[in-house]
């Protein structure tokens, strides 16, 4: 070799070398920029090791079960420990094969990438994708924008494979990967698809998942223009594709045989599709009015009840909830055909169309077309014609069904409908176990559990008015004259039987069992001057908080009060006298375990033992009288202390029944008052509410798990003063004392 061949040879290898070098430091020089922010500010330290997620706050039954959940994402993280072995391979076979031999950027797949100008992928490792996931606010707008996205993500990535393991950066891609249909997360995904947890995902069901990491819309495995869920469905033609292809990786990198590849290809992957929404599931109406209560709450104590990881633990028992929800329906869908048969051909609304006038102005449609500058008239052909919609049925599982009908007729259609309220609570702890508010949340918003939410009692409050007989020294036995009661000072007033049937006597326990308003108007009168007030007293150490006024027709019920204070007040006889206040949140944790709140009953002594043990003794009477059918249509032979109640023109039907250590109650009825049945015999409290409440405690009673008590009610352990026992009882004069408004 010449001279000046050397010379040139040696000036190549030294710009080779110059280049080479020079262009490692330049990468060094631009990951050194990059990390200081040359294409904006990077996650520091603290971000990387606490990456900001929105976790669902979950609600927790008495029983352990996930009831629902409160979120901006419906995102419940799990542990690598918790994911199917089939999931994590599945996911390292098709987005990042040499996933446990890189530090976070795979060069041999980058230069592939390159190569083919993106065509064979992006390249993108699984801790690139979870640095995008995590940091990236939103997707580039251009080229230039991508590029310096991409080198970020690099070094974000690189950063996470130094401060978490492999398994723990697997577990926060499956934790923060969105696979729509509010399935935010793995956990999410699995029970919303497959009804599953993702412990438990099988290899098919696995690939179906991870199919959707390159592109979750276009691969989602429910068929386009399926919304119903709670369905079977087959996974869309675009997913199956996909899912080969996840199969083929997994048998490329040695996960499967290839005969186990070419199986797998025939398998039939079925969803079973439950969409997580507020209006489904479970324990809907009790769940909304949680909410209201814990938005309060988060606010005073600096939570977001959306994105903070609550746990809430409430007292629901999920086995007796959803016994209630099943004898909610399995009553109203038959009585519900009765009330259409027994008006069929006439409106039940008659004269009063108003009803129909105001639920038009009220509703959303009437509304928007105000909005949008719509004439009277042209509204009014807009509600007459015809339109696609799905309205509420118990006809089918799904209790809705589409059809054709106009905005006018879909309104009418909602007054038929008999609504409920229904809830259980225990009389000792305070825990209610059982709430529903009505029959379908999505179509019925209005919860008639709700202390706010209140119907006329009627005879459901008479008990109130003989407790305080009893704590003035009468018997069950004792007999009262059954006629007529005027109250001179009141314009002469004088409640009426609802038979207009008079004469001889009547014992306390038969007229209450039969629930006779001339008895109850007897003992308001002996109880004196100050015997509303003395009630209304009562009343409200009972737990009861809604309008009460002091006029000697509170005898018969004629006020408004909710499902919630008639059960809970029914409760202190249960519980020997003492008023526990119904409560539903037993605790509440933040995302670290740590108990933020705890649930204490508030109590309070109301009567007597004595006093509530005549009453329980008395009540059980009910079972001979308006509440008979318990023991030979329903078989329940527990002992059982109830009473009925039934409203003007039959507008209400109530049901309060108290076993030893579980008190529930039913009201139902129609939204309007001016829509209700004809008679007694459709309309009574016996008819209308008690079937919910048998049916309930056949369920509750039939579930060994739940072991609820049938045995006797526990008698005070001192000897009572008064006479329960009406062969050896013997008529004494009580005459009223105007000082105390009884004996």
């Amino acid at each position: 070799m010449t001279k000046s061949k050397k010379s040139r040879f040696s000036r190549l290898l030294i710009w080779f070398w110059g280049l080479f070098f020079g262009s490692i430091f330049l990468v060094f020089l631009l990951f050194v920029l990059i990390s200081n922010g040359l294409f904006g500010k990077l996650p520091d330290v603290k971000e990387l090791e606490n990456p900001k997620n929105n976790v669902a706050t979950e609600i927790i039954s008495s029983d352990n079960v996930i009831l629902g959940k409160f979120y901006v994402e419906n995102r419940t993280p799990v542990k690598f420990k918790d994911l199917s072995p089939h999931l994590v391979n599945a996911l390292i076979a098709t987005e990042d094969e040499r996933y446990y031999s890189h530090s976070g950027v795979d060069f041999r797949s980058l230069f592939r990438a390159v190569l083919k100008f993106g065509k064979a992928g992006g390249g993108s490792t699984v801790s690139q994708q979870l640095a995008k996931m995590l940091f990236t606010e939103r997707p580039a707008d251009n080229i230039t924008d991508r590029i310096k996205q991409k080198l970020k993500e690099w070094v974000i990535a690189v950063r996470l494979e130094r401060r978490y393991t492999k398994e723990e950066i697997i577990a926060m891609y499956f934790n923060r990967f969105d696979f729509l249909h509010q399935a935010v997360g793995i956990n999410s995904a699995a029970k919303i698809y497959f009804k599953t947890t993702p412990d438990k995902l099988t290899l098919d069901q696995s690939a179906t998942l991870v199919a959707m990491a390159k592109h979750p819309g276009l691969f989602n495995p429910v068929p386009r223009n399926q919304h119903k869920s709670d369905s079977i469905l087959t996974i869309s033609e675009n997913n199956l594709s996909r899912r080969n292809v996840v199969f083929y990786q997994l048998e490329r990198n040695g996960y499967i045989t290839e005969k186990q590849k070419d199986s797998l290809y025939a398998v039939v992957t079925e969803l079973q599709f439950v969409r997580e929404d507020h209006n489904e599931g479970s324990a809907t109406y009790f769940r909304e009015h949680l909410r209201q209560e814990l938005n309060a709450w988060c606010k005073e104590n600096g939570y977001d009840l959306y994105r903070d990881g609550l746990k809430i633990y409430v007292t629901i028992d999920s086995r007796m909830q959803n016994y209630a929800e099943k004898a909610v329906e399995k009553h109203l869908s038959g009585h519900q055909k009765k009330f259409f048969a027994h008006w069929k051909g006439r409106e039940p609304w008659g004269e009063h169309t108003s009803i129909i006038e105001d639920a038009v102005k009220k509703s959303e449609r009437y509304k928007s077309l105000v909005e949008a500058n719509f004439t009277e008239k042209e509204i009014q052909k807009e509600f007459s014609t015809p339109v696609e919609m799905t309205v509420f049925t118990w006809d089918n599982k799904r209790q809705e069904k589409d059809t054709l009908m106009s905005p006018l007729d879909s309104i009418k259609y909602y007054q038929y409908f008999l609504q409920t309220g229904f809830m259980s609570f225990d009389p000792h702890t305070g825990e209610i176990k059982a709430w529903v508010g009505g029959i379908n949340h999505r179509f019925f918003k209005y919860d008639h559990v709700n202390i706010k939410s209140t119907r006329q009692v009627g005879s459901t409050f008479k008990p109130f008015v003989y407790t305080m007989a009893v704590d003035n020294g009468y018997s069950p036995c004792f007999a009262a004259p059954n006629e007529r009661v005027v109250f001179e000072e009141y314009e002469n007033w004088s409640p009426a039987n609802a038979d207009n049937k008079y004469g001889g006597t009547m014992q306390l326990r038969k007229a209450l069992a039969l629930s006779v308003n001339s008895i109850s108007a007897y003992l308001m009168k002996q109880l004196g001057p100050n015997g509303p007030k003395n009630v209304i007293e009562l009343c409200r150490k009972m737990g009861i908080e809604g309008t009460l006024e002091a006029y000697p027709s509170i005898c018969l019920g004629t006020m408004d009060l909710s499902v919630y204070e008639m059960v809970g007040a029914f409760g202190t006889y249960a519980n020997k006298g003492v008023a526990v206040k119904p409560f539903f949140i037993s605790r509440i944790e933040d995302k670290n375990g740590a108990v933020v709140y705890s649930g204490v009953p508030e109590t309070q002594q109301a009567m007597s033992e004595q006093t509530a043990y005549v009453m329980i003794k008395m009540m059980e009477r009910a079972t001979y009288g308006t509440a008979a059918k318990l023991r030979y249509v329903y078989n329940l032979q527990n002992p059982i202390a109830c009473k009925t109640g039934t409203t003007q023109n039959q507008s209400d039907g109530w049901f309060i029944g108290i076993t030893p250590n579980l008190v529930s109650g039913a009201w139902v009825g129609n939204d309007h008052r001016a829509v209700h049945f004809r008679n007694l015999e459709l309309g009574g409290g016996s008819a209308m509410s008690m079937p919910i409440w048998a049916y309930y405690m056949q369920m509750v009673y039939a579930d060994k798990s739940i072991s609820l008590y049938d045995g006797a009610f526990e008698p005070p352990k001192k000897p009572i003063s008064i006479e329960v026992d009406c062969e050896k009882y013997q008529q004494t004069d009580l005459s009223p004392d105007p000082t105390f408004g009884g004996r």
